[in-house]
């Protein structure tokens, strides 16, 4: 079992920037594909970004590419997503997730492991 928690959300103005952080704890950490979701009130729950075990892979959703970047440091298991160039339909709960496979990265059903999410609300 892997449980992750999430930190870093927050309030911030349009074009502002914030970093999300993902700890994780129970399993070996190196080996899972690692992602970020989101979730607006009224919408499905989307994909942002992804990274492999190593973090030598990652993908992009097109809405962010460009502006956000997911990274991670496996010593101290953690992943993070800095995002940058924030607007308002940013604005949602941000989910970290966890598999073991790399593909497919960006299906929900496929991911495991999900954090409690933390609220980016990014004001116009």
């Amino acid at each position: 079992q892997v449980q992750l928690v999430e930190s870093g959300g927050g309030l911030v103005q349009a074009g502002g920037s914030l970093r999300l952080s993902c700890v994780a704890s129970g399993r070996t950490f190196r080996p899972i594909t690692m992602g970020w979701f989101r979730q607006a009130p009224g919408k499905e729950r989307e994909f942002v970004a992804a990274i492999s075990g190593s973090g030598g892979s990652t993908v992009y959703a097109e809405s962010v590419k460009g502006r956000f970047t997911i990274s991670r440091d496996n010593a101290k298991n953690t992943v993070y997503l800095q995002m940058n160039s924030l607007k308002p339909e940013d604005t949602a709960k941000y989910y970290c997730a966890g598999k073991s496979a790399w593909i497919p990265v960006s299906v929900r059903t496929e991911y495991g492991y999900w954090g409690q999410g933390t609220q980016v609300t990014v004001s116009s």
